[in-house]
């Protein structure tokens, strides 16, 4: 690679930490950093998105400049907007900047943006050039990608088990399977994720908090879907000082009666079948680009079945529970043939304490 190339290798990759900057606080933006060199190659100005409804990452380089712009050149990793949202679009500041040249690593996969930035941008006589660092930018926004382009959330499915596969004993007790160390990493876990999802069933037996335990503010989203809306009247999801709730239950099989059971604070919306890509799709809709899947075998069966899920976590305590094999991670997915298995990819391993945690993908 050649010195020059080097050089706007190092620029991308200093843009990329920036809008690293921004991890888990950006939802429904994507995470977006920006660097500005003057007409010389000496670093005048950068800037990250932090939130929602703040400057985005152009819009704050521009505002921290230390000279003039002119003639210079715009390190960004994803295309700058060119649509008037809870901020001006960006691509009107650089065209009016002098800027003579505009290094993207990957176009906006949102339709309102999706190559329209780069044309205005050369139609202005702007220099363009796409694609560096293209694979670390599609890693880091690959959330927000997802969900622009199928409409659903970027799920990730997590569970904790045993050494021999059981996620609980037979009368279903699970309290405590993995150590403490291992529970407190869920809990910072939770703070890169928009909402958090359990089944009816979950909330029944665990009474859970779901939340980061003030490690994110504020909270996710804490999200219940449920067949028959026969819940507990009392929850530590009814609390909605802590974190907002959301009841998300199939109207063709709950009983709508039991609806008065639920406090005025939870929010409550109804899907008209079991699928749990209605539960993506209405996330997707409200701004989560990535939700955490913390549901019992049925519900984690059919999120894995309608492609709710994308990525995997699971944890494996060094114990053996024995008991019922119904107590494991899923259901039947009737897999008949052994070339019919999920296979997974980019494990990723870690001790904790004396658990293993492990993180996957899916083998395409």
């Amino acid at each position: 690679m050649s010195e020059i190339n080097l050089s706007h290798t190092k620029w991308m990759k200093r843009a990329l930490f920036l809008a690293s900057l921004g991890n888990n606080t950006t939802s429904p933006n994507p995470r977006v950093g920006s660097v500005i060199l003057d007409k010389n190659g000496n670093l005048i100005s950068e800037g990250f998105h932090y939130k929602a409804g703040m400057p985005h990452a152009e819009a704050m380089a521009f505002s921290n400049l230390k000279k003039d712009a002119k003639g210079g050149s715009m390190y960004v990793n994803l295309e700058p907007c060119c649509h008037q949202g809870k901020t001006p679009p960006c691509v009107d500041k650089v065209i009016s900047s002098g800027i003579r040249k505009v290094y993207i690593s990957i176009q906006d996969p949102d339709k309102r943006v999706s190559g329209k930035s780069i044309k205005l941008l050369k139609e202005a006589g702007i220099q363009v050039h796409l694609g560096l660092c293209e694979k670390e930018s599609l890693e880091l926004n690959k959330a927000f990608i997802h969900r622009n382009i199928t409409q659903k959330s970027f799920g990730v499915l997590k569970w904790a088990m045993s050494i021999d596969g059981r996620i609980g004993l037979k009368n279903g007790k699970s309290k405590w399977i993995t150590n403490e160390e291992s529970r407190s990493l869920v809990h910072s876990f939770r703070a890169e994720f928009d909402a958090i999802i359990i089944g009816g069933n979950t909330l029944r037996k665990d009474n859970p908090l779901l939340t980061t335990r003030g490690l994110k503010y504020p909270e996710p989203l804490r999200v219940v879907f449920t067949k028959s809306l026969d819940l507990p009247l009392k929850s530590n999801l009814w609390d909605c000082s802590k974190a907002k709730t959301i009841v998300i239950y199939d109207s063709s099989t709950a009983n709508e009666s039991y609806l008065t059971r639920i406090p005025k604070c939870v929010e409550v919306e109804k899907v008209s079948s079991d699928n749990p890509e209605l539960i993506s799709k209405i996330l997707a809709k409200r701004g989560c680009n990535k939700v955490l899947w913390e549901c019992g075998p049925r519900l984690a069966t059919a999120a894995m079945q309608s492609n709710c899920v994308q990525e995997i976590i699971t944890f494996i305590a060094p114990k053996i529970l024995g008991g019922e094999t119904s107590m494991n991670p899923f259901g039947d997915f009737e897999f008949a043939e052994m070339n019919e298995i999920i296979k997974l990819s980019d494990l990723r391993v870690s001790l904790i304490g004396n658990d293993i945690c492990i993180k996957s993908s899916f083998e395409n």
